[in-house]
Formats: structure tokens, C-alpha cells, sequence
């Protein structure tokens, strides 16, 4: 699946940074088209599904809620 995401470029100092609006990530890279191919491999990386190791454990945890 495929999903589309605003991404601005700018150059600062002698790097382009690609910067993605929807989520907060950057890349950089010697041009323009490198920073944004940066950056669309970041937000693939960024947005792959977890891989469990070992099987989660669930614990329960208590929190005090308002005034005592």
C-alpha cells in the first residue's frame, strides 16, 4: 500500500535536508532528489511493522487518578 506524504527541501550549508510534514522525520543528502530518496527511506524504516523477538509480556499497572 502506498500512502502520500508533503515533504519540504532546503539547502543548509552544503547539505540538502528533506524534511516530511505529516510526520516528524528528516533526511539530508548531497542533492536535492538524495535528501528526498533519504527521506523515503526513512519514513519506509520508520513506518515498517514491528518484528517481535520473543513474545510480549503484558503487565498491569496501577496509577493514582485526581485528588487524594
Amino acid at each position: 500500500m502506498k500512502r502520500p506524504f508533503s515533504a519540504t527541501v532546503w539547502k543548509e550549508g552544503q547539505w540538502y535536508v528533506a524534511q516530511c510534514l505529516d510526520i516528524d522525520i528528516a533526511s539530508q543528502g548531497d542533492t536535492e532528489e538524495e535528501a528526498l530518496s533519504n527521506l523515503k527511506e526513512a519514513l519506509e524504516l520508520h513506518l515498517e511493522p514491528p518484528l517481535a523477538t520473543r513474545p510480549a509480556e503484558i503487565r498491569i499497572i496501577e496509577v493514582e487518578v485526581g485528588a487524594a
